[in-house]
């Protein structure tokens, strides 16, 4: 199955047609809503699922990355799960698209994990049958770890797409600054870390999508995070290195060998270190950060890895409930 992003152009994720038109040609429906959270913050969620819904696959539960949000470039790959025969859910996370909060501010990435458990256990509540899988890219990966060690037992897998395991040598702050950012970030929390480099740039390799990412109507900053969110990402990802060995959940881990912002080595660690019993690791020569920002037939490669990965784990876990 060919990715969506390859019907897109730089002005928009659908190419020529509506957003309608769009979910109307891949046979896709389209829900959206607001939940309140714990903090009583209106967080932006929405789903997709096939129309004809008869015989789901499983439920996958989409975490977007820094700087992202749950639709646009992003909700394309949503899109391509859910005409696999899922039912796909994502949210904006906390200052990021439609969803309320400081944009890019990050102080505290358990809020985060909250909002995400918050709204995936209730889609997970209205289909108890489905097996349900997580789906994290980049900071997003970092997010749907910390969940699957939160909910051991709870999620019959997990794909990481580029996750934020640790941050680039090349990307991170410029000494001395990052040994100074504790005390930085205590001192002016919100001044955004202006020698960080651009995100885009490092991340789409291929420019039209850059320029599309650029036109995302709900995007709310450029990327580049305020200390205390620089110092939280680096407090997360050692987190991530010292307890990553109690991941037990099925794993499939996908990352550029090229990408500069999230260390691809960082993530080998994560992987070899994780206790799953079932666990593959795919890493890709010259590809950078957002795979999804690849040409077409790098994007149909690692897509269509993850896809398979998807459908053949939904179906194991099917045969084994229908076994009981």
């Amino acid at each position: 199955m060919s990715h969506p992003i390859n019907q897109a152009n730089e002005n928009s994720p659908y190419g020529g047609l509506t957003k309608e038109e769009f979910y109307k040609k891949h046979k896709i429906t389209h829900h959206e809503s607001f939940m309140l959270n714990a903090q009583k913050m209106k967080i932006f969620t929405q789903s997709w699922r096939p129309v004809s819904d008869s015989e789901l696959k499983g439920v996958v539960a989409m975490v977007h990355g820094y700087t992202c949000d749950s639709g646009w470039i992003f909700e394309l790959t949503a899109v391509a799960i859910a005409k696999l025969g899922f039912l796909v859910c994502s949210l904006d996370l906390q200052g990021h698209g439609r969803s309320e909060g400081s944009p890019g501010s990050i102080p505290d990435i358990e809020l985060l994990v909250l909002d995400c458990t918050l709204f995936f256990d209730s889609v997970r509540e209205e289909n108890p049958n489905l097996p349900a899988f997580l789906y994290g890219e980049s900071l997003g990966g970092a997010i749907s770890i910390l969940i699957s060690l939160k909910q051991e037992g709870i999620w019959n897998g997990m794909v990481l797409n580029g996750s934020m395991c640790g941050i680039s040598a090349k990307f991170k702050p410029i000494w001395p600054l990052e040994k100074l950012l504790p005390i930085a970030a205590s001192l002016a929390p919100s001044l955004r870390l202006v020698v960080s480099k651009p995100v885009a740039s490092k991340s789409y390799k291929e420019e039209w999508k850059r320029r599309l990412v650029a036109k995302n109507p709900n995007r709310r900053f450029s990327g580049k995070p305020p200390m205390a969110t620089a110092l939280e990402f680096l407090r997360v990802c050692e987190y991530i290195k010292r307890n990553c060995h109690e991941i037990r959940v099925p794993m499939l881990m996908v990352h550029g060998e090229d990408d500069v912002v999230c260390d691809s080595w960082s993530a080998r660690f994560v992987f070899e270190s994780a206790e799953s019993e079932d666990k593959t690791w795919k890493v890709y020569p010259g590809m950078w950060h957002q795979l999804i920002g690849e040409p077409k037939e790098s994007v149909e490669v690692v897509y269509g890895t993850i896809f398979n990965w998807l459908v053949d784990r939904a179906e194991k876990a099917n045969n084994n409930n229908a076994q009981k």
